[in-house]
């Protein structure tokens, strides 16, 4: 079964997250959104992405528990380290990529939220935040400075420390996302926005991001190694485990991120 669903509309990728209700970060969806970009990005025919869910009711829920908290810690590292170059490829890629979020965006899927260039998020009951810090965990480096250059330092402290989920409305007003809108506007917003940003060179805006993300882009990768070390050895913590072990309890029963 394929995770990642691929179309195209008048020269712009729709890249659908569909891995169940949740759209639990698991392998495969990481291998095969990888792949996609790829493949885009060798697409001169294609001059952007918008990255959507095939529901509405989450982009995702950030990693598919049930899969990823019984591995050990070798097969852990290897899937957080696979993670993390995907964000990476999503935050540097060379062509506009937009969030067309319809649903609730946490923890590990609203950082891959945050490393696309825009973020149009539905109104209504949604919620979009990093509860890291509430199951014993840091967030990754990469959020942690998208998220202090999107609203800055002294908010993203707070919530980053906190832990907690906002509406649409008071991430918009933090900054965390960049426009609010009906639900059957979203990926249209979205569609329009990336033809208007490429509308008069699509080069000029590859240039611009290139300088806007290469200081992060260079932050990141000098530490890379030492801050997956610090990420796992929290992951495998007993204060982590426990929380983990609570979550997973919350929504395993439900089939929610198995596939």
């Amino acid at each position: 079964m394929e995770f990642i669903q691929f179309s195209e509309r008048d020269g712009i990728a729709l890249v659908t997250l569909n891995h169940g209700v949740t759209n639990a970060i698991n392998a495969q969806i990481i291998r095969e959104l990888s792949e996609i970009l790829q493949q885009i990005k060798g697409n001169d025919g294609v001059h952007g992405v918008v990255l959507r869910s095939a529901n509405a009711k989450f982009f995702s829920i950030g990693f598919d528990l049930p899969e990823v908290y019984p591995l050990s810690q070798k097969e852990f590292s290897a899937f957080f380290h696979r993670y993390n170059l995907l964000c990476l490829d999503l935050y540097t890629f060379p062509k506009p990529v937009i969030s067309a979020i319809t649903g609730h965006a946490t923890a590990g899927g609203c950082i891959i939220a945050l490393c696309t260039d825009f973020r149009l998020m539905a109104e209504g009951r949604s919620l979009i935040g990093m509860n890291e810090t509430k199951l014993g965990l840091p967030v990754t480096y990469l959020a942690d400075l998208l998220l202090r250059d999107l609203i800055g330092g002294f908010l993203a402290r707070d919530i980053i420390c906190r832990g907690d989920l906002y509406s649409p409305e008071a991430a918009l007003r933090m900054g965390m996302i960049d426009e609010v809108l009906p639900l059957e506007e979203v990926v249209s917003a979205a569609i329009k926005k990336i033809k208007d940003l490429v509308a008069v060179s699509p080069a000029v805006f590859t240039l611009g991001k290139t300088y806007r993300v290469r200081s992060n882009e260079a932050q990141v990768r000098s530490t890379a190694k030492e801050d997956e070390q610090g990420f796992v050895t929290q992951w495998f913590s007993p204060a982590a485990r426990r929380q983990l072990g609570e979550a997973l309890k919350q929504y395993a029963p439900r089939g929610e991120g198995d596939g």
